[in-house]
């Protein structure tokens, strides 16, 4: 395929920035050139086969195979990601205020292990200014035709304090509600202080009773880390459901180190390929909890159709890529829906 053949021409070159420098340069080259982008991906790698299209609770999905956040915080390439072939597209993490994030370097390639670690503590423009980018596109026509979901979370200036932690959460709610199809609740990732106590169950629980109704018919996820135990998964995993939430998706970035032999001092969560063996037992766990009573998306470490399939075998509603994408090329995504598709 075109695309893993240019993939495997470039891959040098991008290896050889920084990471973050590389990041930086591929995001903003898709935004700077979006319609061109659009043009030559959907040509190369194309919609999912009609076939994979499913529901993931409300939403109509094109494939099983989404963009996970973290990839593309501000929407800068929104109308990009379908054309690669994304059956849905998650942006985010935003805030309510915006913030540069933690110090650099804070992301850090495994080669050789093929994963990530990252500490870049929910860099980004604000959730006003995604809504501002969003509304540009509603109104100019040129909305995706998957859905294209907001991971929101918690400005680091906002103290943990219930009442102030849910007013964090709306504040974003309120500005993106009209133009997201669908909210994540990002209590999960390891880069923000004190941000995972929000998953213990009162706080969540109080949280997504909070978002939920505010988010009117907007569907509201919930992402889970894969730091739990077994045990302290089910309770979480009931209380999301008590409190209304659409679905679940499991997991977020480990502040373990399984699997690896490069930088095991290095702070921050880790992803891809090291985090697959955690991640699938804990998303197993959280389909045994959820029983059936929301959808559920899994993501941590896939990076072929294989995982894919086995995920959706075991009761994944449809998965998530991030670190997969970044060692594998933009004709990963393609290449899943259509091994899937056969």
């Amino acid at each position: 395929m075109l695309l893993d053949l240019a993939w495997t021409l470039a891959r040098p070159l991008f290896f050889s920035m920084d990471a973050e420098r590389a990041h930086r340069l591929v995001v903003g080259s898709l935004h700077q050139t979006g319609r061109l982008s659009e043009a030559v991906l959907g040509t190369l790698a194309g919609p999912p086969p009609a076939s994979l299209a499913r529901d993931l609770g409300p939403l109509r999905i094109a494939g099983p195979v989404g963009l996970a956040a973290g990839l593309d915080k501000d929407g800068e390439a929104t109308t990009v990601w379908p054309a690669m072939g994304f059956g849905f597209v998650e942006l985010g993490t935003v805030t309510a205020h915006a913030q540069p994030g933690n110090d650099r370097p804070r992301l850090f390639r495994l080669v050789d292990e093929r994963g990530l670690i990252n500490r870049m503590g929910f860099n980004n423009h604000g959730s006003a200014a995604l809504a501002d980018a969003l509304r540009v596109l509603r109104e100019g026509d040129r909305w995706p035709k998957v859905p294209v979901g907001c991971n929101i979370g918690k400005s680091k200036v906002t103290p943990l304090d219930d009442d102030a932690v849910a007013q964090d959460y709306l504040t974003s709610v309120e500005r993106l509600r009209a133009l997201a199809d669908y909210f994540t609740v990002n209590v999960s990732s390891p880069n923000t202080p004190g941000l995972r106590s929000l998953q213990a169950v009162e706080p969540l629980r109080k949280l997504v009773g909070t978002v939920v109704p505010a988010a009117g018919d907007v569907p509201v996820f919930v992402k889970l880390a894969p730091d739990f135990e077994p045990d302290e998964l089910r309770p979480v995993v009931d209380g999301i459901i008590a409190e209304g939430a659409t679905g679940i998706i499991a997991t977020n970035t480990t502040i373990s180190r399984p699997g690896t032999t490069d930088r095991l001092g290095e702070g921050g969560g880790l992803s891809g390929a090291p985090l697959w063996p955690l991640a699938r037992a804990r998303i197993e766990t959280v389909l045994d909890a959820a029983a059936g009573r929301v959808p559920v998306v899994g993501v941590g470490g896939i990076s072929t159709s294989a995982q894919a399939r086995e995920l959706l075998d075991l009761g994944c509603a449809a998965v998530q890529l991030y670190s997969g994408l970044i060692f594998e090329g933009p004709g990963l995504v393609a290449r899943i829906h259509r091994e899937l598709a056969a």
